[in-house]
């Protein structure tokens, strides 16, 4: 009987609710570069299987500077993006931003709620595909917020303070809800 491993079973839920190739490979923008998704140490652990399993090559993948995130090249892209084929080289075991995307997130201390942000569709035409289907955007939606809590939960206190000082341009409020106790008491939010 066959082994299966977390990426793989994260792969089938990702792939019947993420996968939007189609708009992506053509779109004129590039998530890819400039981006620096947050990585937990599950998520490495998860992509560093996946590079070995597939047999890629893997070396100084990972940087750190705040928080975890995988290399860049000189042009800032993503070590793991193909600039041919404009896919993923690790897309089936890609971190839970990744994953969420065009979907986004903050947390408000005062409110103490996590707020979930959508790209606009000048900036993300899958944004746009997902604005035309309000089915599509409430499961997308639904997805994103499991990717991105388990973000939240994984990440240490440092990481999550550098993460929610970067700036999220061209994003608009979609929702909102509260954090659970224990990301309030993890990350002193109380």
């Amino acid at each position: 009987m066959k082994k299966t491993r977390k990426s793989e079973n994260m792969t089938a839920n990702c792939a019947s609710i993420t996968c939007n190739f189609g708009v992506c490979q053509n779109c004129k923008h590039s998530c890819c570069q400039d981006a620096k998704p947050p990585l937990t140490k599950e998520r490495m652990t998860i992509i560093t299987e996946y590079l070995r399993d597939h047999e890629k090559a893997a070396s100084n993948v990972f940087a750190r500077s705040g928080y975890s995130f995988p290399s860049v090249d000189s042009d800032e892209f993503c070590v793991f993006y193909d600039k041919t084929t404009k896919v993923c080289q690790v897309h089936k075991a890609k971190p839970e931003t990744c994953r969420a995307g065009p979907i986004t997130f903050d947390i408000n201390r005062a409110t103490r709620k996590v707020e979930w942000f959508l790209k606009t569709r000048e900036l993300c035409p899958f944004a746009g595909k997902l604005l035309n289907d309000p089915k599509k955007l409430a499961d997308h939606l639904a997805f994103a917020k499991e990717e991105i809590m388990r973000l939240i939960c994984g990440l240490d206190p440092e990481a999550l303070e550098t993460i929610l000082a970067r700036d999220e341009p061209q994003t608009f409020k979609i929702g909102e809800d509260f954090l659970p106790k224990s990301v309030l008491t993890k990350f002193s939010f109380e």
